[in-house]
């Protein structure tokens, strides 16, 4: 009796399909933990003083080594998925295999770091893609936008509380 075959998507082929991104979408508040929590923390905590993992130092070092010209603000996706960037992701990520716990495991990144998790807004990457893009946001103040923005509603509300 032959095996059954297990059909296998991978972060990169995946992300071209409308409906498999969609359907992503919509199930990623249970699926895919560490995009939404990372988005929370970002919007609570000032990002310069965040650490995603215990290797944020080695993690930040390399991907500044191997993409250091990357627009890390607004992600273009074919700087993600098109063959030439596959190319030099794959050696960066396969650096991360026993370091980074499922490294290549898939997950949600933004496309606009000065906004939310929406549709239009995600793409589906690796979680070393994921960790090194949101350390380097972190660090070079692109998630302070986040930050801010959710400062403001508490402080009128703050503010409101101490005038009534």
């Amino acid at each position: 009796m032959a095996a059954p075959s297990l059909m296998i998507l991978s972060a990169a082929s995946s992300s071209r399909r409308p409906s498999f991104t969609k359907w992503l979408f919509r199930t990623s508040r249970r699926g895919l933990p560490s995009s939404n929590t990372s988005f929370r923390l970002i919007s609570s905590v000032d990002p310069k003083f965040l650490k995603l993992t215990k290797a944020d130092e080695q993690i930040y070092g390399e991907f500044r080594k191997t993409f250091g010209e990357l627009k890390i603000d607004v992600l273009d996706p074919e700087e993600l998925k098109s063959e030439p960037a596959k190319e030099k992701w794959r050696p960066f990520c396969m650096r991360f295999e026993g370091v980074v716990e499922d490294f290549n495991y898939g997950t949600l990144l933004r496309l606009d770091c000065s906004k939310g998790y929406t549709e239009e807004n995600t793409i589906f990457a690796t979680r070393i893609q994921f960790f090194a893009i949101e350390i380097a946001r972190n660090r070079e103040g692109c998630n302070s936008a986040v930050y801010n923005s959710a400062k403001k509603p508490a402080a009128a509300v703050a503010e409101g509380a101490v005038t009534a």
